[in-house]
């Protein structure tokens, strides 16, 4: 897989795990939703924003995850974020989770942009598009 179009660092706490120290697997989708909204953060939007000016929101579609290696207590993390395929209102992510450059997790999620009063599919906002467009 190519390079990343984002990263984030993220530590895993006592709370992200079990009493053997092992970050749980459900956890794992939470930093990679976070990684998710700080990507589209660095990209100028937020989930505010996207509601408030573009009618739109996204949702998750689908997603296929695959563990690895476990994440433990106090691991710092990189949740990384890549774009491998944008549709009219679906976009197709790549995101892994690692530790000092080894895969923990990976994981291929398919988030589609909906409107906010019908929660059905809309075309992604230009301004977005444009931007996805320009680290493609």
């Amino acid at each position: 897989m190519p390079e990343a179009d984002f990263s984030l660092p993220v530590r895993g706490y006592y709370q992200d795990t079990d009493a053997g120290g092992v970050v749980y697997h459900a956890t794992h989708l939470h930093f990679l939703e976070r990684a998710r909204y700080e990507w589209l953060r660095e990209l100028g939007f937020t989930a505010n924003s996207l509601i408030e000016n573009h009618d739109a929101l996204f949702m998750i579609r689908s997603l296929e995850i695959e563990y690895s290696k476990p994440a433990t207590l106090d691991n710092l993390l990189s949740v990384t974020v890549k774009v491998t395929h944008v549709g009219r209102s679906r976009i197709t992510l790549f995101q892994e989770i690692l530790l000092e450059n080894i895969k923990l997790v990976s994981a291929t999620i398919h988030v589609v942009c909906v409107g906010v009063a019908t929660l059905k599919p809309v075309s992604l906002p230009m301004p977005l598009r444009e931007k996805i467009g320009n680290i493609k």
